[in-house]
């Protein structure tokens, strides 16, 4: 008897384990107000070490870009496309081409011109994380950031 409850224990241990999601990227976000009209929206991944997240310029045919997509507001409009700083580039094995991402962290930008004092910049961001080893699922993350 004390043999099998030893290994219903070891057993649940392992399938939790196994149950462990892995998330290597974490992102937060700010608005900064540079003018009554005007502000910046800052989206970062803080990426754990040896992972990394696409660039919004991935061509066809490679992983899933990282893609900002803005819920419709009357309270502001984009100015501008999402500026992201210069990535790395490098040929990838697994999708035969060349493909741009970042490491350790990145910060993506967007202006955003305001019709009104505050508001707040709803959406969902979406991006793909690998390693030298694998590949994560694509991921969605609604975000919602005031802009005081």
């Amino acid at each position: 008897m004390k043999k099998l409850l030893i290994a219903a224990i070891v057993l649940l241990f392992a399938i939790n384990t196994q149950a462990q999601i892995l998330t290597p990227v974490k992102w937060s976000y700010a608005a900064k107000k540079v003018s009554a009209t005007e502000a910046v929206v800052f989206f970062k991944a803080t990426i754990d070490e040896g992972w990394h997240v696409y660039s919004q310029t991935v061509k066809d045919g490679g992983p899933v870009k990282t893609t900002i997509t803005f819920t419709p507001s009357k309270e502001y409009t984009l100015d501008g496309a999402t500026a992201e700083p210069t990535p790395v580039t490098r040929f990838e094995k697994a999708f035969s081409m060349n493909v741009s991402f970042f490491e350790h962290s990145v910060i993506f930008q967007q202006k955003i011109k305001l019709k009104a004092g505050q508001t707040v910049v709803k959406g969902q961001l979406e991006y793909m994380t690998c390693n030298d080893h694998q590949c994560l699922p694509p991921d969605d993350v609604d975000f919602s950031i005031p802009v005081k």
